[in-house]
């Protein structure tokens, strides 16, 4: 879209939902001295249009406050799967997976953006026996698996995709991933796995910033030119400016047949905080320093909560 073009009414409300995540993750960043800020800043309106516009997701059926966490999976008295607050694993209905599972505050934010979670629920977060773990795990608002190191989720969704389709399903199957997760091997074996088994109801969403946990992409292990790597992998590519609501929404919409669509969404981690520049080249935590830091971030969370228009 270009920068003159004016936004649609449902454009704007997509931005200033992409807008309340980044001011529900600072405030909680700031009750907690620290956090997964920039992620969160990178992947806001990433998130925002997936669950504002482009899946295809039933009510929730989770607790706008959820329950304590009981115990793991498979033990008699396990806590439910967070996926139910992206509704009924229905076959026309689409399933989300979230493969970096640090970015899970970001996911909370989207979700009560969207209704399916109170935001109350977020003072429970990273509490002692919550479900609302600071890393999303299986029992987390809008986790339907634990996704474990990073690289794997590619491939527990390639897998659940090929069984859809065995059954019929006609819902697509979104999975979220950093490009942090492009330095490792087993994303591009799953890839491989889509792309000779055709699975063209596989959308992959990659938030491209650049950053990964030992500084920039770039200087750890370099992986661009990412379009060209993943066409050579079988994958149909579309890549757009990940801050805007208008070309994430028409990219996530393009069609494809007989190949996954990977979306690459080019995004950068101060993002609505500019502030954040001063921690470059490291933003993967964010710390809370000083009166000063506390000071600055507890301004742009006034002017983030305005834009947002969070009451």
């Amino acid at each position: 879209m270009n920068a003159a073009t004016p936004l649609s009414e449902r454009h704007m409300a997509l931005a200033r939902r992409a807008n309340q995540i980044r001011a529900l993750t600072l405030e909680q960043v700031l009750v907690q001295g620290g956090g997964y800020l920039g992620q969160a800043c990178s992947s806001a309106e990433i998130l925002a249009v997936l669950l504002g516009s482009a899946m295809r997701l039933g009510p929730s059926r989770g607790p706008a406050e959820p329950e304590p966490f009981r115990s793991v999976p498979g033990a008699p008295d396990a806590s439910p799967s967070g996926a139910r607050y992206l509704g009924d694993r229905a076959p026309a209905l689409d399933r989300f997976f979230l493969s970096p599972s640090h970015y899970a505050i970001a996911l909370y934010a989207a979700l009560i953006g969207d209704g399916r979670l109170d935001r109350r629920a977020l003072l429970e977060l990273n509490v002692d026996g919550s479900s609302l773990e600071m890393i999303g795990a299986e029992h987390s608002p809008g986790c339907e698996l634990t996704t474990g190191s990073f690289g794997q989720a590619l491939s527990q969704a390639a897998g659940i995709a090929w069984a859809r389709r065995k059954a019929g399903d006609t819902g697509r199957t979104w999975v979220f991933l950093s490009d942090g997760e492009m330095q490792e091997g087993q994303t591009w074996e799953a890839l491989q796995f889509l792309a000779f088994h055709r699975l063209d109801l596989v959308r992959v969403v990659v938030d491209v910033n650049g950053q990964q946990v030992d500084g920039r992409m770039e200087d750890v292990m370099r992986v661009e030119p990412l379009q060209d790597r993943f066409r050579a992998f079988g994958a149909a590519v579309v890549r757009v400016d990940g801050h805007d609501v208008a070309a994430l929404e028409e990219a996530f919409a393009t069609p494809t047949e007989g190949a996954p669509l990977v979306v690459l969404a080019d995004t950068h981690p101060t993002t609505g905080i500019p502030r954040l520049l001063e921690r470059s080249p490291r933003f993967h935590y964010i710390r809370v320093r000083d009166e000063a830091d506390i000071a600055g971030l507890t301004a742009d969370l006034d002017r983030l909560t305005t834009e947002a228009r969070i009451a």
